[in-house]
């Protein structure tokens, strides 16, 4: 597969601190010379309903200089966000800015505007300017991960320093969804990735007193459990090939995992050096909601200083 073909990312901006960092972070990953096509949206804030439907002339002309105003920060916000982007070597043509509107909230609107341009990803800050806006930040980046369906999310947490890429790895079809995403993503890039997956111990399927009465069937299952990831880490290295990464920028770790493999996975994202981590938004198990229980919003929970790409 050819690393130069066009690849577009639609950005949520907001005139964040928080929201530059995100676009720090593709000029981290991606550099000047990238074939990359970013669409910059600001959604415009609007007044409750119960201002403007009865007002007077005098009202109107008020609210009509509001979104005057609106629309004057809103271009501010993005021309900020482009003079970020290009003084990170991102010429013109890659850049457009728009805003719009609230038509069906700030998350269904951005996914909308994907959905319209058949992006590539969505990518998102996870916090707002204040404490108060962080919350509903981080509201709005769960409802994007909730509605989004036509592209993955990717969810940057924070100031990114490092390029090195983590991909989580189980058995499941939406792991390899999650590999050819990123094999299209990071192809033309330098960036060294790591096929990670953490085996199952058998304490997430019983209690820790019933496996040391049989001591032997934890040894019996590592060696399965490492015997049936083979294949599927194979797999995955092909398909990295395939999309135009090299050899040397590969590499694989299969560990006994602990209890918790949103532990497992953060914290070799973490000891490895690893800015990014791209995995599925459903494993093996099936599930299609997005359930806080699950591998992926834990992992979300405990990113700071990283970006996590959810795959569906």
């Amino acid at each position: 597969m050819s690393s130069d073909l066009a690849k577009m990312i639609v950005v949520g901006v907001d005139g964040s601190e928080n929201a530059l960092k995100a676009l720090d972070y593709l000029g981290l990953m991606y550099g000047a010379k990238s074939s990359l096509e970013i669409v910059l949206l600001h959604v415009l804030p609007t007044l409750p309903q119960i201002l403007v439907a009865d007002a007077n002339r005098q009202t109107k002309l008020r609210l009509l200089n509001v979104e005057k105003k609106s629309i004057q920060v809103a271009e501010r916000i993005l021309s900020e966000a482009k003079d970020v982007l290009r003084k990170k070597g991102f010429e013109e043509e890659q850049i457009r800015s728009l805003h719009r509107k609230k038509q069906s909230g700030i998350a269904l609107d951005i996914c909308n505007l994907a959905a319209d341009k058949r992006a590539d990803s969505v990518l998102i800050s996870a916090k707002g300017r204040s404490r108060l806006e962080a919350f509903f930040a981080g509201a709005v980046a769960n409802k994007i991960l909730e509605y989004c369906r036509v592209c993955p999310v990717w969810v940057v947490e924070g100031g990114v320093k490092s390029k090195r890429v983590l991909i989580a790895m189980d058995g499941s079809e939406n792991a390899l969804r999650a590999v050819d995403h990123a094999g299209f993503m990071l192809s033309g890039t330098d960036c060294q990735v790591t096929l990670f997956h953490s085996k199952r111990h058998l304490r997430r399927f019983v209690p820790q007193e019933v496996i040391e009465a049989a001591p032997e069937l934890e040894e019996l299952w590592r060696n399965k459990a490492g015997e049936q990831i083979g294949p599927q880490m194979k797999k995955a290295k092909e398909m990295l090939l395939e999309a135009g990464l090299r050899e040397d920028q590969i590499t694989t770790k299969v560990v006994d995992g602990s209890r918790s493999a949103a532990s497992d996975i953060v914290e070799e994202a973490r000891g490895a050096g690893c800015g990014t981590v791209v995995l599925g938004r459903r494993g093996r198990s099936g599930v299609k909601e997005f359930f806080m229980g699950s591998i992926t919003s834990k992992v979300l929970q405990d990113c700071a200083g990283m970006a996590v790409w959810v795959v569906h």
